[in-house]
């Protein structure tokens, strides 16, 4: 019997640490993320509209794309992105943006991107595996003030939206050409190698890793706000 409870002792021992073994640089993703959304949603009348956010099923950030990055076939950056789920906002789930075309490059040292998926099907091909944006599913440059709210044309249209922030300023961005995909060693180190990344953000039972606590609060406070304004 002792031999018994240890071993299912190990086992949930091996079972926490895998869903817990986000490196550092994991760790500062979110980090980031949480950093970039506080920011943009802090602009009055220069970030997205609120009534753009507000219909946004998920968000998904890439934090701090490098200058050098932005060349055809490079590397774009590493992200998260959380969907809603009900009142709250599902566990982050890891994701990659890659290669692109010329139209994609950008002056800037540095670069924050904000994706809007304001339905299911682009996030569903993004699940499949990957998303050519563009191609898989329609993107544009998201509106950008209190004055872009009044444009609906890019949301009833396009299925994600795409900002870009380059030195403090934000602003819509064209980035067709990109891929966007999970990253499954990202996933793998926060939720285990069983769990795929449609598990992570469409079933509340999967709990997001510690590090991710601050970019979800963000998220939720926003969505907290949007309601009260609303009542």
């Amino acid at each position: 019997m002792k031999r018994i409870v240890l071993l299912a002792a190990g086992v949930f021992v091996c079972a926490a640490t895998a869903f817990a073994a986000l490196n550092s640089a994991e760790t500062k993703r979110l980090s980031e993320s949480a950093t970039v959304v506080q920011e943009l949603r802090a602009i009055p009348d220069k970030g997205i509209p609120e009534d753009t956010w507000t219909h946004a099923e998920c968000v998904a950030v890439i934090p701090g794309m490098k200058k050098a990055a932005f060349i055809v076939g490079g590397e774009f950056g590493k992200g998260v992105m959380s969907c809603r789920t009900g009142q709250a906002w599902s566990a982050p789930a890891f994701i990659e943006l890659e290669k692109g075309s010329a139209g994609f490059q950008i002056g800037a040292e540095q670069v924050d991107l904000v994706l809007l998926m304001m339905n299911r099907n682009g996030v569903d091909k993004l699940l499949d595996n990957k998303v050519n944006l563009g191609a898989d599913a329609s993107v544009a440059a998201g509106p950008v003030g209190r004055a872009g709210s009044a444009s609906t044309d890019g949301r009833m249209t396009a299925e994600i939206l795409a900002y870009s922030r380059a030195k403090g300023v934000f602003a819509g961005i064209d980035i067709s050409g990109g891929a966007l995909r999970p990253d499954k060693s990202a996933n793998e180190d926060a939720y285990g190698s069983t769990t795929t990344p449609r598990d992570v953000l469409f079933s509340s039972k999967v709990p997001a890793p510690p590090a991710a606590m601050a970019f979800l609060k963000t998220l939720q406070g926003e969505s907290r706000a949007t309601s009260g304004k609303k009542q």
